[in-house]
């Protein structure tokens, strides 16, 4: 069945603007997914870590992928942009997180739907918001109103949809 799911991207190592693009282009060509649509860029510091600052963004895709399917397609893609993962929250040249599946709840050993912590990081909600303001309650946005995150015009995502 053909679902929408809110994936974000988040880079803090390297060419990080090149690697969501890639990343981007990457979800497009995933069988039986598109994607839709994609919030802006936004620069914000690391939370809970250290670290360069990152580069994150929201995509909405279409998929007929299974949520597990899809966060082994998202796992791929970041292996495949040189993702290491040494300890907790430690810097990445590529992350990419199922934050919503449609309306499907899930909790499994690697799989947690909706994300269970995007309502405490605004490098997630400002870009959630732009495309689906519903999903995002305004308390979480009071909740992170300290984070600091701009929105970063370094890149235009041009003819990445596909």
């Amino acid at each position: 069945m053909q679902t929408t799911a809110w994936i974000g991207l988040g880079a803090n190592l390297g060419e990080r603007a090149a690697a969501l693009r890639s990343a981007l282009t990457g979800l497009g060509a995933l069988p039986g997914t598109r994607v839709l649509r994609v919030s802006s860029l936004y620069r914000s510091a690391p939370v809970d870590a250290g670290g360069p600052d990152y580069l994150n963004a929201v995509a909405e895709v279409s998929t007929f992928l299974t949520p597990q399917a899809l966060l082994e397609a998202l796992q791929t893609l970041e292996q495949a942009a040189g993702r290491e993962r040494p300890y907790r929250n430690a810097p990445r040249t590529l992350d990419l997180d199922i934050l919503f599946y449609g309306d499907v709840s899930l909790e499994s050993a690697g799989l947690t739907l909706p994300h269970p912590r995007l309502h405490e990081r605004a490098f997630v909600l400002l870009p959630l918001a732009e495309l689906a303001p519903e999903r995002v309650a305004p308390e979480w946005l009071a909740g992170v109103a300290g984070q600091a995150i701009e929105r970063w015009g370094g890149a235009d995502w041009g003819n990445i949809l596909v």
